[in-house]
């Protein structure tokens, strides 16, 4: 049989339709749709896909189950791998990781992995409801701080050892990123819940409204019993560019814009977290964060919104799709732009009419590609004399985060780098402490929900060498 040389096309919504609203974008494969794209594997022998999986899932043997229409059984062979698969699914970026590896892919497009992946996990959320066998407990008392990716990770898998793993979540609900950070058209929070609600039927305990740092220490973790503690509280401390008009009403952080936005649903009418409606959006970034705020403010009735990026579209950090989701839903790209000031009323110099200190504008300085910087990417070179100002009332800065300083502060001895990330074994995750891991965005600053799952697992299996060797 010919090999269909495309991917199966992901049914999507009607760009005019899903640009204001906060519906799924995708709709995800059939179950025949996702059978004819798993034929397209070549099942093989070396399975460079795997090794382009930070978790490791055992991508051709859980294809090779959807070929045979055992949904279940590709399910139980990515849920030995994967405690997310139906975030996985939907964020992961496999364009750059396990499809980027697919030998497929050498002639024609890769296999669809993170689509099929998708399907699976929302097969079985929608036809599974019974309980997995609880492992026997083996004595150990594990604390995880942090109900992100890397948190969640490290939780699932040490309690399908045995472990009595407690995680302990800042805010009121469980998912870090998950639910704070990523919009609901681009991943359900019920599809959040359903995967930590699969964590608790092993036993994962989660208690919310707890702030390590400030409610309990890590240090008073170890004094009520705990035999081991992973850290994965994130990046959540918002960067700024140093500009003036930062201070400017109309002025936000990705994170606190999206944050009012996901967690808090400032869309609705009847909230308590409201959050700006403006008319003209500014989205200074070019990563996924910043296409996340971009739609969103398209989505709360902007009329428009532009993402602001030093470089050009070649070098955006942002997933392919979610560039071509925001094209089409309208979003204008001002690339090989950098911004210089933010202009508003607290600006002596500005004539432009504003009131009461809200953003009016911002203005950008023109750019063009250099040489490469250490990273290999060209660097933006500012043209000077090419300023000019884009009016908006809204400006949204997506240009990273750091780990929030909190923990660190207040426990002696955990060391970390100059950009506050905890330092940590590379192949352990364990940090300066005795006994004390950690793993995600805490170590690598801002980083993908799969790099940090990994990092999750990794830190796992070197608790579970360590409490073993340890004894009881």
């Amino acid at each position: 049989m010919a090999i269909q040389p495309k991917k199966n096309e992901m049914p999507v919504q009607d760009a005019q339709i899903r640009a204001r609203n906060f519906k799924e974008v995708a709709l995800g494969y059939s179950a025949e749709t996702a059978v004819v794209e798993a034929q397209r594997c070549l099942n093989c022998k070396n399975r460079p896909c795997v090794e382009g999986c930070p978790v490791n899932i055992s991508i051709p043997e859980f294809i090779a189950k959807i070929k045979q229409n055992d949904f279940e059984g590709a399910y139980s062979v990515i849920s030995q791998s994967s405690s997310l698969p139906a975030v996985c699914g939907r964020v992961c970026p496999q364009e750059t990781q396990c499809e980027s590896k697919c030998t497929l892919g050498i002639k024609f497009e890769p296999v669809g992995i993170g689509r099929l992946e998708r399907f699976v996990a929302d097969y079985h959320n929608s036809n599974n409801n019974g309980k997995p066998q609880i492992p026997k407990q083996n004595g150990f008392k594990v604390a995880v701080i942090g109900s992100g990716p890397s948190g969640l990770t490290c939780a699932g898998d040490l309690a399908k050892k045995g472990y009595k793993v407690t995680v302990f979540e800042a805010l009121h609900i469980a998912g870090g990123v998950l639910v704070y950070g990523i919009p609901e058209f681009r991943l359900p929070k019920d599809i959040v819940k359903k995967e930590v609600d699969t964590l608790k039927k092993y036993g994962v305990d989660i208690q919310t409204n707890v702030v390590i740092g400030k409610t309990i220490t890590v240090d008073e973790l170890f004094e009520d019993g705990f035999d081991a503690v992973f850290i994965g509280s994130g990046a959540g401390l918002p960067r700024f560019m140093g500009i003036p008009g930062e201070s400017l009403k109309g002025v936000y952080s990705a994170n606190e814009f999206l944050t009012r936005a996901n967690l808090m649903k400032a869309y609705s009418e009847n909230t308590h977290t409201p959050v700006m409606h403006a008319k003209n959006v500014a989205v200074v970034g070019g990563g996924n964060v910043a296409m996340d705020a971009a739609r969103t403010a398209l989505r709360l009735g902007a009329d428009k919104v532009y993402i602001v990026y030093r470089r050009s579209m070649d070098e955006l950090p942002a997933r392919k799709e979610e560039v071509e989701h925001a094209e089409e839903e309208g979003i204008k790209f001002e690339i090989l732009r950098n911004p210089v000031e933010i202009i508003g009323y607290n600006n002596p110099d500005n004539k432009r009419d504003a009131k009461n200190g809200f953003v009016t504008g911002i203005k950008v300085r023109k750019c063009e590609l250099g040489d490469p910087d250490e990273k290999g990417r060209r660097r933006p070179v500012e043209i000077s004399g090419s300023e000019y100002v884009i009016d908006v009332d809204c400006v949204i800065m997506a240009i990273g985060t750091s780990p929030n300083p909190l923990i660190k502060n207040t426990t002696l001895g955990l060391e970390v780098n100059k950009r506050g990330g905890i330092i940590v074994e590379e192949n352990t995750g364990k940090t300066t402490l005795e006994g004390v891991y950690a793993g995600g965005d805490a170590v690598t600053g801002a980083a993908t929900v799969i790099l940090a799952m990994g990092a999750g697992k990794t830190a796992a299996t070197a608790i579970d060498e360590y409490l073993t060797k340890k004894g009881k």
